[in-house]
């Protein structure tokens, strides 16, 4: 594995840190040092002993050493596991439990002996637990410790289960859940209600006992935790932290999980930097922010205590670095996203590479059926009042996220009218027998029948519907993907396939759009935007060099559970009042994910007031740094600028 990198701009990593371009190369990485190691014991006829972690984090490691044992002949035959945690209480066979996970993703594929396997057991009666956590540690010990142990990191900066106030001579023990992992959880457990209380962890002293410690992370989410814990003082609030102390402990991320490390936050504060455009704009927006001045108001006294002297060396005087900026931020503003036709009013007016075709075909992707009018709903609005072709595909059927009572209702609703009208028949009794009964006895988290998901489907593509109606977009142009990797009918899903892909490859050949526009929301606590943008860039890469596509824009939104910042924003489309109304009304068309969605992570406000609070904080910034005022901005990336997308 490459050594982290060295010099000024790590100079406040206490943590050797490795920052790769995307989290496949990551998991690539840690499973061929894995891999290597178990190789290397095998030739000396000794064991190898892994400690492993649960979650989305490691899930392509362990596809990748799957991957390796069946086409390249990798054996785990000396190989004793230690998985960090499990839920107390869990029965091993249920979805949530890490022994099924564990199972899954990597035991059932492998040949492993079952006798070198160790998970934490969730079924022991409460006065068993704290003699089978001493068992635990001993049974570690007594395979000569573990080699390699493999962590991801929760919001809270946990490591296993070890929440804040862990200490680092902690071990293997009880321990009570904290509030925001319940939360992080929820999804998994249709609920936080659902969620168990308690959980046996190992502890951060037999983490750190590991002989070599790979922590992995992924997504702007784990941003904020991963800096805490690589650059702030070791504390017990951030259980992470205590790898400062270890000597052979190593971090790995994609760009995005790395994006507030000093070095890519703040990279001129370490050292002589390489000015370019973007970073230049990033400064400028940076001083003028901490300084709460326009940037047109900055001088040459502000760049120099701010430690921006190089800067101004190079591109001065402030004057110039200012109006570059300013000019830059002006042109990203448009109320135009699909272009000016020739004869528009204010001709003089920045034009866009792509206005030289008016109207356009524009093809707008939302993971779920709602994402397209919670993002990006007033530019969509926008779109089909100009006259564009708009089409928009809902990516998944979004069925898991409906309550029980909805579907019943709707259920009911399905029955009384057909009885109404005549067409009552034995089928229509039977399923409608089978929903009301199915669902009041189901438990909490069990995977709902076919007949059921595809009531809650039904449900989520009738509001779709009612949202484009309401947008003015023909129903012809709605297209309801429903992605064989989502159907699972439960948060964790099937890998991405090649079926998912033809999907999109097909509808793009078919529409021949001018402008794409997908989610760049890569926070989804539940991966499914991750998942979806993936698809289509994959997609993108089968039809790149048709010649269509070669005069297409792909723009990324965001909205649902985070914003873009300004200094990324290529586009900003501004929104009066009556447009942010007009998009509020849109999203309550989707009427099973109002007032209380099933999944709604961490932030307590609804998917409309967190598009409207962030919109209005993208407007609120624009004016704050000089530029006209306006009540809300929807902010746009174009693809081809961003480095980091999945």
């Amino acid at each position: 594995m490459a050594t982290a990198n060295t010099g000024a701009m790590t100079q406040r990593e206490k943590i050797p840190t490795q920052v790769l371009g995307r989290s496949e190369e990551v998991s690539k990485t840690v499973a061929q040092e894995i891999a290597q190691l178990i190789r290397d014991r095998a030739k000396q006829n000794k064991t190898c002993v892994l400690g492993l972690a649960t979650g989305s984090t490691p899930v392509r490691v362990y596809g990748e050493l799957v991957r390796m044992h069946k086409e390249e002949g990798l054996s785990f035959k000396n190989v004793i596991t230690f998985n960090l945690d499990e839920y107390y209480p869990m029965q091993p066979n249920e979805l949530q439990s890490y022994h099924r996970f564990m199972n899954e993703h990597l035991f059932d594929h492998i040949d492993i002996k079952p006798e070198n396997v160790h998970i934490p057991a969730g079924t022991l009666p409460i006065e068993q637990v704290y003699e089978h956590c001493q068992a635990y540690e001993k049974a570690i010990v007594d395979a000569g410790g573990i080699d390699i142990q493999l962590l991801g990191v929760g919001r809270t900066g946990h490591v296993g289960f070890n929440e804040p106030g862990s200490g680092k001579d902690s071990r293997t023990r009880l321990i009570t859940l904290d509030r925001v992992t319940r939360l992080d959880a929820a999804g998994d457990f249709f609920g936080e209600e659902n969620v168990p209380r308690r959980a046996i962890t190992m502890g951060v002293g037999t983490i750190l006992a590991a002989k070599k410690i790979i922590l992995m992370a992924f997504g702007e989410g784990k941003a904020p935790v991963i800096t805490q814990a690589v650059e702030g003082p070791i504390t017990a609030n951030i259980a992470a932290s205590f790898l400062q102390e270890h000597t052979n402990a190593q971090i790995l991320l994609d760009e995005a999980a790395a994006a507030k490390l000093s070095r890519f936050e703040r990279p001129w504060l370490l050292g002589p930097v390489k000015w370019d455009q973007k970073l230049i704009r990033k400064a400028v927006i940076w001083l003028a922010c901490e300084l709460d001045k326009p940037i047109l108001k900055l001088t040459e006294e502000d760049y120099n205590e701010a430690g921006l002297q190089d800067l101004l060396a190079e591109h001065g005087p402030a004057y110039d670095i200012n109006i570059t900026v300013f000019r830059i931020l002006r042109d990203t503003i448009t109320g135009w996203p699909g272009g000016k036709p020739a004869n528009a009013e204010f001709p003089d007016a920045p034009r866009r590479a792509t206005d030289d075709v008016f109207p356009k075909r524009v093809m707008i992707f939302s993971p779920h059926p709602d994402d397209d009018v919670i993002s990006m709903g007033g530019t969509l609005l926008r779109l089909v009042d100009q006259g564009h072709e708009v089409h928009v595909a809902y990516q998944v059927s979004g069925n898991i996220a409906v309550f029980d009572d909805d579907a019943i209702y709707f259920a009911d609703f399905a029955a009384e009218f057909n009885r109404m009208f005549g067409i009552e028949h034995d089928q229509t009794l039977k399923i409608e027998k089978h929903i009301e009964g199915s669902l009041k006895n189901k438990k909490p988290g069990q995977v709902d029948s076919a007949e059921v998901q595809k009531i809650k489907g039904l449900i989520r593509r009738g509001e779709a519907r009612a949202a484009g109606r309401y947008c003015g977009i023909p129903v012809e142009n709605l297209h309801f993907l429903d992605m064989p990797f989502y159907e699972t009918g439960v948060v964790r899903k099937k890998p991405l396939g090649d079926a998912d892909i033809k999907l999109i490859v097909d509808l793009l050949e078919k529409i021949k759009p001018h402008q794409i526009y997908a989610a760049g929301d890569l926070s989804d606590p539940h991966g499914t935007h991750r998942v979806c943008l993936s698809a289509i860039l994959q997609a993108i890469e089968k039809i790149k060099d048709q010649a269509w596509y070669k005069q297409c824009q792909v723009w990324l939104y965001r909205g649902a559970w985070q914003e873009w910042g300004v200094e990324e924003v290529d586009m900003a489309v501004p929104l009066a009042p009556r447009e942010l109304m007009r998009k509020r009304n849109a999203i309550f068309k989707h009427e099973s994910q109002k007032d209380q969605a099933l999944f709604p992570g961490s932030d307590a406000r609804e998917f409309w007031q967190r598009a409207e609070d962030r919109n209005r904080a993208t407007a609120r910034l624009y004016d704050k740094l000089g530029l006209a005022e306006y009540e809300a901005i929807e902010g746009f990336v174009r693809m081809d600028s961003l480095k980091r997308v999945v």
